[in-house]
């Protein structure tokens, strides 16, 4: 069976450092064999990697697609954190992804599919998600992305800072 760190590797995928939280949050926390993390931007080397609302006169869409799997490769990370090692999860539960949208922009879901897609490559199945279009975003990031895990052996209930 293939793990998660080998599926990165033959992907030629490095799990970037633990974001630092923008505000008074931990990235990510273990419950009950189940990995939380907190929203996670497209950031990159500290810098965002996508800015703005996407849609007409704004963001490009593709761009914002991209920065979707930025944010959760992101979450991958802060994930594999506070779970010990990334081959301690088994995959993806839940994604839910924000998509700063202007008014007239409905592919909130193409836009999320960045992050559903990089999942489906590490971990090779599906999981349940919601993409929803939003205002703003915290620095004017144009997507965030939060994520459920399952964990292989169902730890018992520990909380951890990534």
């Amino acid at each position: 069976m293939t793990t998660p760190s080998q599926r990165l590797s033959d992907l030629g995928i490095e799990l970037p450092p633990v974001a630092t939280p923008v505000a008074a949050y931990v990235p990510a926390l273990v419950d009950r064999g189940t990995v939380r993390t907190s929203g996670q931007l497209p950031m990159e080397g500290g810098e965002l990697t996508c800015i703005g609302a996407v849609g007409v006169d704004g963001a490009d869409p593709e761009d914002a697609k991209d920065a979707a799997r930025t944010a959760a490769l992101n979450a991958l990370a802060a994930a594999a954190s506070a779970a010990g090692g990334i081959d301690r999860l088994s995959g993806v539960v839940k994604v839910t992804g924000f998509v700063s949208s202007r008014p007239d922009f409905f592919g909130q879901a193409g836009v999320i599919n960045g992050a559903s897609e990089l999942y489906g490559e590490v971990f090779g199945d599906q999981h349940i998600r919601s993409a929803v279009g939003v205002a703003v975003l915290p620095l004017n990031a144009s997507v965030e992305v939060e994520v459920e895990f399952s964990m292989v052996d169902g730890s018992v209930a520990r909380i951890q800072q990534a």
